[in-house]
């Protein structure tokens, strides 16, 4: 059995993210005022554990403070200027969260939870090299059950928090009139500095799948539903040969709807099926699935399913790594630009229509920092000029397998302070973050005045930003 270093279980922490400290440090700054000994770090602290605070039905106890100077400490967080104060009220958020989207009837199911959990164990296990044993052991778990109660707990709370904040912003909009007067508020002398960046544009070409490939997926789906139907499990069967990661340590377990982030073709059979039943071999651009259905709950539906991709031949990469040498080729000799070869050949059609230029999926702009770019797209198009096509290389795409892909960065923005006219949309991101932080705290404020809350012993002596302690 391997033995998780301390660097390691910063991994697990961070996979976990369970208590939110990096937030804890940029929204808290709670000072004891009367007794010096509440905002000691847990460092050689000798107490009997005890319960400090009540939010609603939820209880805070002295110990869980100390885990939370564990985890962020584990993480690699300075823990030296933080207080134990600063620690309960960031958990006193959370537990206002946690109550109030239970008054506010936000449904987390178990079965939802348990997926999550799956899924985050896996990564942990992967990621930290380590065994089940060795987190349990970290956690001061007396076994592997005891910590999924407690990780089954932490993830419940986290869930529940998201979905509450999200409700709470959800609908928080920012005009130009505001985004203007956000620009102008700012102090010149206070005005960020925005660092580096690209704008990028791609070809990508994929290998072809040929028709005998995709039968053998067809036949072994088909095989799998036959046995199914003679009673063997859909679930051993999922987690034995199901290539959709998200779900195959479950037993292929969704809970979707019709607004779930799903693409169409599996949104249509999923809805087409009833109680019981196992759908036919179907194709996505992931590859192909089947579908189990085990309960219809309204809009809601519980599903399994199995994913298999067909495999790609060596004569197939070898024709797409011709193709896209081919294509180099005569953008280099200059018969054709590059956006018109990406929107003539390239086999991503959500680039392909614009020439092949990416989109930033948190910005929805053109612009990358180049401090925030993935490793294997940094070292495509940290060296390129404006303009210079790289050499084909191989990717491994998370939906469509090896592909093979030209870059070029079609500008380069150099750090500068930032500027109302140019980066209007990151200026407009700031605008609606502080729109939606104010929204919190005011939401925030409100349900300490509606919710019971108790906090108890030194800890009332704490300087909170937030009214917690009630008269």
């Amino acid at each position: 059995m391997k033995f998780i270093s301390s660097k390691n279980v910063a991994v697990v922490l961070m996979t976990l993210g369970s208590l939110g400290f990096a937030k804890a440090q940029e929204t808290v700054s709670d000072t004891v005022k009367k007794d010096p000994k509440a905002s000691k770090n847990f460092t050689g602290r000798q107490k009997i554990d005890g319960v400090i605070a009540t939010v609603g039905d939820y209880i805070i106890l002295d110990s869980d403070i100390d885990k939370n100077f564990l985890e962020a400490t584990a993480s690699g967080n300075d823990v030296s200027k933080v207080t134990r104060c600063m620690m309960l009220g960031k958990l006193l958020e959370e537990r206002l969260y946690a109550h109030q989207a239970l008054q506010d009837s936000i449904v987390v199911s178990d079965a939802e939870i348990n997926s999550i959990m799956e899924e985050k164990i896996s990564v942990i296990l992967e990621q930290s090299r380590g065994s089940i044993d060795d987190v349990v052991k970290f956690y001061k778990k007396n076994s592997e059950e005891e910590f999924r109660r407690y990780f089954f707990d932490v993830l419940k709370m986290i869930e529940l928090n998201k979905r509450m904040t999200n409700a709470i912003v959800d609908k928080v909009e920012v005009t130009p009139e505001e985004v203007r007067n956000f620009f102008v508020s700012i102090p010149k002398e206070e005005l960020p500095v925005i660092g580096d960046e690209v704008e990028i544009a791609q070809i990508v070409i994929q290998p072809e799948i040929t028709k005998a490939e995709k039968q053998k997926v067809i036949d072994k789906l088909n095989e799998f539903k036959a046995d199914i139907a003679a009673g063997s499990s859909f679930y051993s069967k999922a987690v034995l040969y199901s290539q959709d990661p998200g779900s195959k340590s479950t037993g292929g377990y969704m809970k979707v709807n019709r607004k779930s982030a799903l693409v169409k073709e599996f949104k249509e059979v999923a809805f087409s099926l009833d109680e019981g039943m196992i759908s036919e071999p179907f194709e996505t651009e992931y590859g192909f699935h089947i579908i189990y259905i085990e309960k219809i709950k309204g809009q809601d539906v519980e599903l399994r399913h199995i994913l298999i991709a067909p495999k790609v031949s060596e004569e197939a990469m070898k024709e797409a790594k011709d193709e896209v040498t081919a294509i180099r080729k005569k953008i280099a000799d200059g018969e054709i630009t590059f956006a018109d070869a990406a929107r003539a050949s390239s086999d991503e059609k959500e680039t392909r229509a614009n020439g092949g230029t990416l989109l930033n999926p948190k910005s929805l702009d053109t612009k990358f920092d180049m401090t925030k770019l993935d490793a294997i797209l940094y070292g495509q198009v940290s060296n390129l000029k404006t303009g210079e096509v790289s050499l084909p290389y191989i990717e491994e795409d998370r939906t469509k397998g090896k592909v093979y892909k030209l870059m070029m960065v079609t500008n380069r923005i150099p750090s500068h302070t930032v500027d109302y006219s140019k980066d209007y949309i990151k200026i407009k991101e700031f605008a609606l973050n502080d729109k939606r932080i104010k929204e919190i705290a005011k939401w925030t404020n409100e349900k300490i005045k509606e919710t019971y809350i108790k906090i108890n012993g030194e800890y009332r002596n704490c300087d909170f930003v937030n009214s917690w302690v009630k008269n």
